[in-house]
């Protein structure tokens, strides 16, 4: 795990938020949405209390609601999924608007809408304050499969190199004058990918020869060990533990 990879989801800031060491973000934003899944989906003020707690985690790592709203439209196909759902669901109906809902279907899609936007938010913004080599090293402070995190490692690292040869092989066809205009140039795209793919895979052999020639017998050397004191463990702790306080508030009440 060398040179660190920067990502789009990641805003460089110096914030408290930022400098707090990864694997404790992580194991922060795991317990958040384990506990905000656990929430009866009937305590509708809880997940409004979740999402003013995310507010404050997002004001105090300096990330503006703008950056965050952009990237929660990854959750556009579960919306669309919650939406369907009070169509097709069974059981007692309600009128809304007209409409003849099923009243289990309402109650599944806000359960879907709220905790799966909570936990998209959640995740946006671990991803906002922590690059992708920091992400890295907290899942290896965490004990995560030493073969895991290595796949994680490489996909990162040539990602950007198969991105860069799928835009050669598009600079390569639109010279020649190809524009893909319908099903007809489905093929050649077709053959494109299967290009790509075999291309992928004897750059990802050329690339394990080397790593083996080097003296590579199955682990990664680790550059650098995080830690974190018990104060950067409770700050970051902070955050589930409210969200606990909750929890547990929305199955009394």
């Amino acid at each position: 795990m060398g040179a660190g990879h920067a990502h789009r989801l990641y805003r460089h800031g110096n914030s408290p938020v930022h400098r707090l060491p990864p694997h404790t973000k992580i194991t922060a934003v795991l317990a958040f949405v384990l506990i905000v899944v656990s929430t009866p989906r009937e305590a509708m003020w809880a997940f409004a209390v979740y999402a003013g707690l995310l507010a404050l985690v997002a004001y105090a790592a300096r990330v503006p609601p703008g950056f965050l709203l952009r990237r929660l439209l990854i959750e556009v196909p579960f919306v669309a999924f919650a939406v369907l759902l009070p169509f097709v669901a069974e059981g007692e109906r309600t009128e809304v608007l007209g409409l003849s809902l099923s009243v289990e279907g309402l109650w599944g899609a806000w359960n879907v809408l709220a905790k799966g936007t909570l936990g998209v938010a959640a995740s946006v913004l671990l991803a906002a304050t922590t690059e992708l080599r920091e992400l890295l090293l907290g899942l290896q402070r965490l004990k995560l499969p030493p073969l895991l995190v290595q796949i994680a490692s490489f996909m990162i690292r040539y990602g950007d190199v198969i991105t860069d040869e799928m835009r050669r092989m598009r600079i390569a066809r639109e010279s020649r004058g190809f524009e893909a205009r319908g099903v007809r140039h489905w093929g050649v795209l077709a053959k494109s990918a299967g290009a790509l793919f075999i291309r992928s895979y004897e750059r990802g052999e050329r690339v394990h020869l080397a790593m083996v020639s080097r003296g590579y017998s199955g682990s990664m050397p680790v550059i650098d060990e995080v830690t974190a004191s018990r104060a950067q463990w409770s700050h970051a702790l902070a955050l589930p533990a409210a969200a606990l306080v909750v929890c547990l508030l929305g199955w009394v009440l």
